[in-house]
């Protein structure tokens, strides 16, 4: 049995934050931090007091994370980035509301004092002799300690208090990760029990010493249970400030999914129905699980239902059958072809999600190239007269500002520029349109032809497909490529008004041209010659996409989404190879080009060099972030392998910036997610000058100073499949609506007359579906039974006690 944790964070806005440049505005942007470790940042918006990100996140996390953490700073191209104010939710107070927290919080001041992070390691003895009781308190070693000097170090010693007294341990120069190993007696003064408190600190040569964080033990805990093991840091207890909105507020949604996942046999049962459900004739379902679920989910659960349904049904080969089910039985309800599939209905988030989990690299192959040279050329471009900044050739060039109509021209000639490449790129993409995705949209154009027979629907079947493969793919895609990890950062204002005016005519060549001209945005008029020209070219191509042999997929149950040899991420980084001795220079990093695929992390001077270094993702053992003091250089990870020896070995690769270093993380623990012998500490530091820079140790052997992080990964498109995890979603998911099926299973059987006479269902359907329900009941039932036998088990594991510190 195991189990999962994972947030869902979305940064949505800001308001009134104060201004901290010159110009009266700021450049906000927001860090997403969880306890210790730096999750996300979102995209820097310029010159804003009310900056809107709209950025989400899902964050898989171990189950022991105590708190998430929104830091606002003002972005400062000269110097320091300004802190604006910050946001701390404790795990108790996302747990709160199962719906989750979604509202705006306040910032409040960052207090030193309260910026703590890390763990100590204690062993207390309460001991009694001729003299009285003395306690004696063994201060081993702490561990990622928050930086307090300019060095990214700091000069840690550690304070002890028992009653009226206090003693001190040494100071230890320079590190986060300090190793005293010193024992502390304190004799017991007269009067009541007093606890035990242990304060850490950043000694300073000049000025107040800094707080590092603290512990603190009761008299009874020291009496029953003497602590003994590592314990997380805390700050001074006090309330946190409310700034009564001087600092502005932030509107964040944050929902914390934390679930028990059970043997794949428990599972076994459920799996069944759910295959079976899509086997039958979904028009007249009303009892199976797929039909109870489509009734009962809403709103943002939804999304996150059909992509588990479709990664387990994917799994089994029989994602083609689930997308069928559900299109019958959408088609069947719809009555008007021009509603077709344009709510948010599981149906439809089920193909969205399909095509996101199937169909991702073939979308960066149409896309990339033009989303690319939109980025970097950074054309200005505008259609709408009223948001035409006129004045601005003036300031390019010496030619004076151009006319309102010249300015149309020339934006005219940019946007086919780039729209005639992506339509190329589409139209001519039928080879390379994942099978899975062309089955599915074949029996898509299948079943709506089959229900809108009459020749003023003809188009309908067109519109089906390109609904979406166009409004749903291709346009968001377009419109926010960092969400699709088309690029690593979000757009500039300038390009993201680019990237709008593509996507819309994307949306109207979607659209077949059939609402040209009767929206509010009559100043793209210019633009439909060339729309309507590209419109016909889809025709064809969407009639050549379904056009390809099979009805469904092989039935054969896929391990991944993506086969081993798949590329899951690739760009350019800085990369350090470990060397045996001598000082370890910046100079060392030399640009590589790298590629990561299930199979191996390959490294070459250039996408086209031939020469290839691999190493196998089997090999790893770690994949760690290393502290910017170890090279003096920021975004910098380790890729820790072991050989056949059992000799461990070090790659140091360097990112761009932080949200690189957080993809490329994520992505290299997923890869290496099924190996065995993980790591669970190592150095995040680097051996130099004889030591190690985070902990000083002079054996390079020395075991590592700082846990390793191989669960905190982040959701996207390429997370393994995982079965079990997403047959619990159903199964919690189905207990919603438990309630309704025994309603069901409950009415009187002279009903069933009453029924028939009523709908025209005959006794053989109505008693499958009594049946099915009955079926579907029990099985829930035994989950609930092995959910309970776990539970009691964990609890007398606990009951126990932990094997040890």
């Amino acid at each position: 049995m195991a189990k999962s944790s994972s947030l869902n964070v979305r940064v949505v806005e800001g308001r009134a934050l104060p201004a901290k440049d010159v110009s009266g505005s700021s450049d906000p942007y927001c860090l997403v931090k969880v306890d210790d470790e730096v999750v996300a940042r979102t995209a820097t918006v310029w010159r804003s007091l009310g900056p809107f990100w709209g950025e989400e996140y899902t964050v898989h996390l171990p189950l022991d994370f105590h708190q998430l953490a929104f830091y606002v700073l003002d972005e400062d191209t000269v110097g320091h980035d300004d802190i604006i104010g910050k946001i701390s939710l404790s795990r108790e107070a996302i747990t709160a509301d199962p719906r989750g927290i979604d509202s705006w919080i306040n910032l409040s001041r960052v207090d030193p004092d309260a910026e703590v992070q890390g763990e100590i390691c204690l062993s207390v003895q309460m001991l009694e002799d001729g003299q009285g009781r003395c306690l004696r308190c063994h201060v081993l070693q702490a561990r990622d300690l928050a930086p307090r000097d300019i060095s990214g170090t700091s000069d840690p010693f550690a304070r002890v208090f028992w009653g009226s007294q206090s003693l001190e341990t040494s100071t230890i120069k320079k590190t986060r990760f300090p190793h005293w190993d010193e024992v502390l007696e304190l004799r017991e003064m007269p009067g009541a029990p007093s606890p035990l408190r242990v304060e850490l600190w950043d000694w300073d040569m000049v000025g107040k010493n800094d707080f590092l964080g603290m512990v603190e033990f009761s008299p009874k805990t020291l009496q029953q249970k003497p602590p003994n093991g590592w314990f997380r840091l805390l700050p001074f207890p006090r309330a946190e400030e409310d700034s009564g909105g001087t600092l502005g507020a932030l509107r964040v949604k944050v929902r914390l999914i934390e679930d028990r996942v059970l043997p794949s046999q428990c599972y076994q049962p459920l799996m069944e129905l759910l295959m079976e459900s899509v086997q039958g004739p979904a028009e007249e379902d009303t009892a199976s699980p797929l039909a109870l679920l489509e009734e009962l989910t809403l709103g943002d659960c939804r999304q996150d239902l059909a992509t588990k349904l479709v990664k387990l049904f994917l799994g089994r080969g029989l994602a083609g059958r689930f997308l069928d089910y559900l299109t019958r039985r959408e088609v069947a309800r719809t009555m008007d072809p021009n509603t077709l599939f344009r709510s948010n209905s599981l149906a439809s988030k089920s193909m969205e999600q399909f095509m996101k989990l199937v169909g991702m690299p073939y979308l960066h192959e149409v896309l990339k190239p033009v989303i690319s040279r939109v980025f970097e050329e950074k054309k200005y471009m505008e259609l709408d007269p009223c948001k035409m900044d006129l004045g601005r050739t003036r300031r390019i060039s010496f030619k004076g500002a151009l006319s309102e109509e010249q300015m149309r021209e020339t934006s005219l000639g940019l946007l086919t520029g780039y729209l005639g490449p992506i339509v190329d790129a589409i139209v001519g993409s039928v080879g390379r349109c994942p099978p899975a995705m062309r089955l599915a949209f074949k029996q898509l154009h299948r079943r709506v032809e089959e229900r809108f027979l009459q020749a003023e629907h003809q188009d309908v079947k067109y519109l089906a497909i390109s609904g979406f493969l166009f409004l749903r793919f291709f346009a968001p895609a377009i419109l926010t490529p960092k969400l699709f990890d088309l690029r690593d950062q979000h757009a500039d204002p300038q390009t993201s008004r680019s990237l709008l005016l593509l996507a819309k005519a994307v949306q109207s060549i979607g659209n077949l041209g059939q609402q040209l001209g009767q929206g509010k945005e009559l100043w793209m008029a210019p633009l439909h010659p060339f729309l309507l020209q590209c419109v016909s070219r889809v025709r064809d191509f969407l009639d050549r996409l379904v056009d390809v042999d099979g009805d469904e997929e092989a039935g054969v149950p896929a391990r991944a989404l993506f086969p081993p040899s798949a590329i899951v991420r690739e760009g350019y980084l800085l990369k350090r190879k470990e060397e045996p001795a001598g000082l370890a220079t910046r100079f060392a990093f030399k640009k590589r080009y790298v590629w990561l695929s299930g199979e191996t992390l390959s490294f070459s001077k250039s996408p086209e060099w031939q020469m290839r270094h691999s190493i196998p993702v089997s090999h790893i053992r770690a994949v760690e972030r290393v502290d910017e003091g170890a090279f003096q250089l920021p975004h910098v990870m380790q890729v820790v392998t072991q050989d056949g020896t059992g000799a461990l070995h070090t790659t140091y690769l360097q990112c761009k910036n932080v949200n690189e270093l957080n993809q490329w993380l994520s992505a290299l623990r997923k890869a290496s997610a099924p190996n065995p012998n993980k790591l669970a500490a190592c150095h995040p530091g680097a051996f130099r000058s004889a030591r190690w820079t985070c902990c000083l140790q002079a054996e390079r052997s020395a075991a590592g100073c700082s846990r390793t992080h191989s669960a905190v990964t982040l959701g996207d498109w390429s997370d393994p499949l995982d079965p079990d995890a997403e047959a619990q979603t159903v199964y919690r998911q189905l207990l919603l609506g438990r309630d309704q099926l025994r309603l069901k299973l409950l009415e009187d059987s002279n009903m069933d007359t009453t029924l028939e006479a009523d709908t025209g269902a005959c006794p053989e359907v109505l008693a499958r579906q009594r049946a099915a329900t009955a079926r579907l009941l029990e099985v829930l039932a035994d989950l609930d039974r092995a959910h309970e036998e776990f539970q009691q088990q964990e609890q007398g594991k606990a009951a126990l006690g932990p094997l040890g510190p």
